[in-house]
């Protein structure tokens, strides 16, 4: 008995040390043939001396164990989830009050697992309990489930006690199997893996847990103190010698913002071709000392912050459908929901493009609807979820008059347009457009100003925006104005008039012309002049410029009420020449990506010098960049460049060919 007692002891030893280097090492020893083989001799032994079964045994994963119902469980220090934030401003925010407190401190950096919180609670090395977050304070005991689960030690590597939280989640490759099975057997798919995840722990019979291929990564220990661990890093590091899965191959150290944002660029970079699916980047205090000092509120540790990727699909409730005017009197209806996050911004309105979209969506008031967001423009309703109506919602229906001015509209193509020019929804948009950021830059001059303005009749058309002096006096009687804001608003008009001429190009709402298409004409022409008595024929043999652009520029300028305004802004004192502030056309057209910590420039400092100079800066490496600018510790863009064959600078040789 003692030498099958011996020999039960090495197959767990060896499938045990398979499994650490498997699941904590990524490096697996032995061949899958090799551990099942043990695994099975393992099994059939248990089974004709069941006397001689470890409770630590492997073979308890394949579950079998079927519980009545959950109990609960009270956590000895409550499980708390960070607060999250989501855009660069937040990160610096959040590093600022860190440094009020810890003006020396260092983050860990970790991929945001998207899971559900579990702890695990092990006495002399042993599990003997594992339960969700639940709402903090007590959770559901879930080791019947957690015990199937691969990637979970049943013995650690040193006779400990201990508790151990991390991530219980389902890999991308499990999830697709699973829903392939379920999809034969005729079931419900899950619909992503966290969900899978989360019914999979919450299943009575342990052995369908088992079959879910679920995994656990350790990042936390309650008490780090007990184990004379001084670091988050050092917390990692032990939890891997205990023998759990951790993400120290992924995780990072920043000493600053650029360290936390450089980090969040390159993990997004990699995020497609993880194993698992991340949402995020959780950032905590590195020194436990430092953790101590800033401490907790009631609700949320103060020395950890979740940072969230942009969401680009959310789902929302549709409340309202309301139609807009724009400033060329297209009409279109947007969605009004209450405000959620998606893709970095907070928003609560999405388009609806037109009639033919709402009526090839189906789209009705009270529908829930998925809205995403991409790039920088405005969101859009990308799905209605119809199965989840409840009879009452309200179908679409477009409007026949102009929803400001009551004017039957006209429709074209797909569009239906405001033909009034004295629509003041038209003049209004007009005038917001002209004074953006992105034309004249007008600071002061923003949509609720200009909308207040143009009702007090103080600005009826662009011209009157550089007549404003003449109402000074007014404006400062004006609630929520005084002599210092009003002289910063004249101030901020009189500095637009040196704007460079694809400033006021754009500015002018000239239909099809963006900010890149002014950009092209203004290189090209120079002064406002010789691009009004450019030929259409002439126009469409530029570069990027087509015909359809063409003959909406040669309509503009064919205009005389457009010609008439340009000379009286020309009387009012603004620049219609092209400012060039490039110092070497060398970069013209070229298009560069930036990885890695900078020493010489600040990130933004160096894409303005690049775009100044006619380049064009992007975040993503493809085969028509034309280089990558490396700093310190450059991630896997600089990889991917070099895959590619793309030209690699460092900052001294950008700094060489700009000067």
């Amino acid at each position: 008995m003692d030498k099958i007692r011996e020999r039960i002891n090495d197959l767990i030893l060896k499938i045990n040390q398979a499994s650490y280097e498997y699941y904590v090492n990524d490096n697996p020893t032995i061949t899958d043939q090799e551990y099942d083989d043990y695994y099975n001799e393992l099994l059939k032994l248990e089974n004709k001396y069941p006397e001689l079964k470890r409770e630590d045994s492997p073979t308890l994963r394949v579950g079998g164990q079927v519980v009545d119902k959950f109990e609960k469980v009270t956590h000895e220090s409550p499980m708390l989830s960070f607060d999250d934030i989501f855009n660069e401003d937040e990160i610096v925010l959040f590093d600022e009050r860190i440094r009020k407190t810890c003006p020396n401190a260092s983050y860990t950096l970790e991929p945001k697992m998207d899971g559900l919180s579990g702890s695990l609670v092990y006495e002399k090395g042993v599990l003997v309990r594992a339960a969700t977050r639940g709402d903090g304070l007590i959770g559901e005991n879930i080791t019947h489930n957690v015990k199937t689960i691969k990637s979970v030690p049943l013995k650690l590597s040193k006779p400990i006690d201990i508790e151990v939280r991390g991530e219980i989640y389902m890999s991308k490759k499990s999830f697709e199997k699973c829903n392939i099975e379920r999809k034969q057997n005729g079931e419900n798919l899950f619909a992503n893996p966290r969900n899978a995840a989360a019914g999979s722990v919450r299943q009575l019979d342990s052995s369908v847990a088992a079959k879910r291929g679920l995994d656990f990564m350790a990042y936390f220990l309650p008490n780090p103190d007990k184990y004379g661990i001084k670091t988050q890093s050092e917390t990692i590091d032990f939890l891997k010698e205990l023998g759990f899965a951790t993400n120290h191959k992924l995780n990072g150290i920043a000493k600053n913002v650029n360290d936390i944002i450089n980090y969040i660029d390159d993990l997004s970079q990699k995020r497609d071709n993880l194993p698992f699916e991340i949402d995020g980047v959780v950032l905590k205090v590195n020194s436990l000392d430092d953790e101590a000092k800033l401490g907790f509120t009631q609700r949320v540790p103060r020395w950890g912050i979740a940072y969230k990727f942009p969401a680009l699909e959310v789902l929302t409730t549709l409340k309202e459908i309301k139609f807009t005017v724009g400033r060329t009197g297209k009409i279109t209806p947007n969605a009004i929901f209450d405000p959620v996050h998606v893709a970095g911004s907070v928003v609560s309105k999405a388009t609806l493009h037109n009639e033919d979209y709402c009526i090839d969506k189906d789209v009705r008031v009270g529908d829930v609807i998925s809205i995403r967001k991409a790039g920088d423009v405005i969101p859009e309703v990308v799905e209605v979820k119809k199965e989840r109506r409840k009879g009452d919602e309200v179908p679409f229906k477009m409007t026949e008059n102009c929803p400001m001015c009551g004017s039957l509209l006209v429709k074209q193509d797909a569009n239906y347009f405001c033909r009034n020019d004295s629509c003041p929804a038209r003049e209004i948009e007009g005038l917001i457009h002209f004074a953006s950021r992105d034309t004249m830059n007008i600071d002061g001059l923003g949509e609720r100003i200009i909308e207040d303005f143009y009702n007090m009749e103080f600005i009826k058309d662009i011209s009157d925006i550089y007549k404003l002096e003449n109402h000074k006096e007014d404006l400062i009687e004006l609630e929520g104005f005084g002599d210092k804001s009003v002289n910063n608003l004249l101030e901020s008009i009189e500095n637009s008039k040196t704007n460079s001429l694809e400033k006021v190009l754009f500015a002018l709402g000239i239909r099809h012309v963006g900010k890149k298409t002014a950009k092209i004409l203004a290189r090209k022409y120079k002064t406002i002049d010789n691009l009004i008595n450019a030929s259409e024929e002439e126009l469409t043999n530029v570069n990027d410029i087509g015909e359809i652009i063409a003959k909406s520029v040669k309509a503009y300028f064919s205009d005389i009420k457009n010609i008439n305004l340009i000379n009286e802004l020309k009387d009012l004192g603004l620049n219609f020449k092209y400012i060039s502030t490039s110092v070497n056309d060398k970069l013209e057209g070229q298009t560069f990506v930036l990885t890695g910590t900078l020493e010489k420039y600040k990130r933004e400092e160096l894409t303005k010098i690049l775009e100044d100079n006619g380049a064009k800066v992007t975040s993503s490496v493809t085969k028509k960049t034309s280089g990558v600018i490396v700093g310190d510790k450059p991630g896997s863009k600089y990889d991917k460049a070099l895959k590619l064959g793309i030209t690699i600078y460092n900052e001294e040789d950008i700094a060489n060919i700009i000067n």
